[in-house]
C-alpha cells in the first residue's frame, strides 16, 4: 500500500491507533479506521499493547502485516521482557514509562514521569514529554517547554496535539493519539496551502 510521507517541517508524526483509554476516552471509529489514517500520515505508527487503551501485542503482529513503516509500541512495558516481546511482535521502538529499561535502549522511547526523571535520562537517549501522567491520567503541571529546556537530547511532545499548531518549539516529534482525525485533516490542510504558497 502506497502511503505518503507526512513529516511536518522536519517533525516526525508518531500516529496512534488508540481506540480508549482508561481515563473517560473512547473513540467513535474503529482500530481499523484508526490505522488506515494512522498510516495515512504518520511517519511512525503507535499501537497500544495494553488492553485499557484497547491494545495488545497480537496488535503489534496485525500492525506489521498491514504496514511497512516503523511501528512504535506503546504502553507502560513495567518490565524488561514486555520490550523484548514487543519487538518479538514486530514493533520497531517501544515506549517505556517512568523508568530506564536495561535493554535495547536503542530502540525505546523514555516517558519520564516528572521532570526530575528527565533530567537523569542521558542525552544519547530518546525521552517523549508526555503532558498527561499516563499513571492517573492527570495533566502535568509542568510544560514541553521546561522539559525542553532541560533536556537536550531527542524529545516527543505528546498528549493534547489537536493540530499542526498545537507543535512545541523544539520538539523533533509529535505523538497524536485522541485528535489523529483533526490532527490528519489540519496536515493535509497544510500540505495542500503551501503548494500554493511555495
Amino acid at each position: 500500500m502506497y502511503c505518503l510521507n507526512y513529516m511536518y517541517k522536519n517533525i516526525k508524526i508518531i500516529a496512534e491507533v488508540k481506540t480508549q483509554s482508561p481515563f473517560g476516552y473512547k473513540s467513535d471509529n474503529t482500530w481499523n479506521e484508526l490505522f488506515k489514517v494512522a498510516n495515512k500520515i504518520g511517519d511512525i505508527i503507535s499501537i497500544h499493547t495494553d488492553d485499557r487503551w484497547g491494545g495488545s501485542f497480537d496488535l503489534i503482529k496485525k500492525a506489521r502485516s498491514l504496514t511497512k513503516k516503523p511501528i512504535l509500541a506503546k504502553g507502560i512495558h513495567e518490565r524488561d521482557e514486555d520490550i523484548q516481546k514487543a519487538i518479538d511482535a514486530g514493533a520497531d521502538w517501544v515506549l517505556v514509562v517512568g523508568r530506564i529499561p536495561r535493554v535495547h535502549l536503542e530502540k525505546c522511547l523514555i516517558e519520564p514521569l516528572t521532570l526530575q526523571e528527565l533530567k537523569n535520562i542521558p542525552e544519547s537517549y530518546k525521552a517523549v514529554w508526555n503532558s498527561r501522567d499516563l499513571l492517573n491520567g492527570k495533566f502535568k503541571k509542568e510544560s514541553f517547554e521546561e522539559a525542553r529546556g532541560l533536556f537536550k537530547g531527542w524529545l516527543c511532545q505528546a498528549s493534547n496535539i489537536k493540530t499542526v499548531d498545537d507543535i512545541k518549539k523544539g520538539a523533533e516529534a509529535v505523538l497524536v493519539g485522541t485528535y489523529l482525525l483533526d490532527f490528519e485533516k489540519s496536515v493535509s490542510y497544510t500540505q495542500i496551502n503551501s503548494k500554493y504558497i511555495g
